[in-house]
């Protein structure tokens, strides 16, 4: 059976217009949800550390910015939307002795409950609302008069009433516009994590790089394997959201067509899909998110290794050059 839609005509805002919402976390999409919860009508405060760098950006915009001990207590509803890894120290250290029976704590994304970093008390609320863009993506859609589809769901109620404010909140960030789908934690984390592993940016980034090096090492320039391999990728990535796979088949030539069909299952093939459960079974069992705790307890350093590594790459030093040559 396919997931039901709700739209705006389907929820109600009551809910969150009479609660304190508290945004921790001013990054991503901290900011441009604080922004849409507000111009939708909702109290919101900013809660932050005293070592943020937001600090500034948030008063600039018109915010309150409490500390975080201040805004729990000013607060009804408080939204985690600070980076995985540091969310659980924060939790432990500023949340958790403030935290009231009867509060609301939602989530942007659900590892840190799913993984069991975070355990929150049985007598809070528990929500997840996850906008289905990056936070630009949030902000520009809603000031457009449009929205994001948005998922949402319930770990815990204790006060018979939090899926009434998941849902009113993602009303409040435009979701409504466009749709609004239930979900659960570990769904919504496991899949997630798997769409960025397998397809968004790991798959992506590497499906790239690994296309341009064989045709520079095929004898062809860095310049045209630059645009064939990833400049025209947002091209295809349009037609795909707004028309589906056999809609974007219908936009391209029939040389193209006839090479997606005949070749891309040998680029794709069996190995890959092998690969790919790999990365679905370390997802699901656990291992990726406790290789991600230490990779983050440890200093990044494979992230930092990798990104030093691919700021040198080729394709990294043809896109800076164009991209100042051509200003595009």
């Amino acid at each position: 059976m396919p997931k039901p839609i709700l739209r705006d005509n389907d929820i109600d805002l009551k809910p969150l217009l009479n609660q304190n919402v508290v945004i921790l976390g001013y990054g991503n999409q901290g900011r441009p949800q604080a922004l849409n919860l507000r111009d939708s009508g909702i109290t919101v405060k900013i809660g932050a550390r005293p070592d943020s760098t937001k600090r500034d950006e948030a008063m600039a915009d018109g915010f309150d910015v409490l500390p975080i001990p201040d805004a729990l207590c000013w607060g009804d509803v408080i939204m985690m939307l600070m980076p995985d890894e540091v969310m659980a120290d924060v939790y432990e250290q500023s949340l958790a002795p403030h935290l009231q029976a009867g509060q609301s704590l939602g989530f942007g994304h659900g590892l840190v409950i799913h993984a069991g970093w975070i355990q929150p008390k049985p007598d809070l609320n528990v929500f997840l609302v996850a906008p289905k863009a990056q936070g630009r993506g949030v902000r520009n859609k809603y000031t457009a008069g449009t929205g994001v589809p948005g998922l949402y769901a319930v770990h815990q109620d204790p006060g018979g009433n939090t899926e009434q404010i998941a849902l009113a909140y993602a009303k409040a960030l435009g979701c409504g516009r466009v749709g609004i789908m239930q979900t659960n934690f570990a769904e919504e984390t496991v899949s997630d994590l798997f769409s960025e592993q397998a397809v968004l940016c790991g798959g992506l980034t590497s499906l790239i790089k690994t296309a341009f090096e064989t045709l520079v090492e095929g004898g062809f320039s860095p310049e045209v394997a630059y645009f064939e391999c990833l400049y025209e990728v947002k091209l295809i990535a349009d037609l795909l959201h707004e028309r589906g796979i056999n809609g974007m088949r219908s936009a391209i030539s029939s040389t193209a067509l006839y090479g997606d069909i005949s070749r891309g299952e040998q680029v794709i093939d069996g190995h890959v899909r092998e690969n790919m459960r790999r990365v679905l079974d370390d997802i699901v069992s656990g291992r990726f998110s406790e290789a991600m705790r230490r990779e983050f307890a440890q200093g990044k350093p494979e992230i930092q290794q990798a990104l030093l590594k691919d700021e040198q790459h080729l394709i990294e030093r043809t896109h800076r050059d164009l991209h100042e040559r051509l200003k595009f």
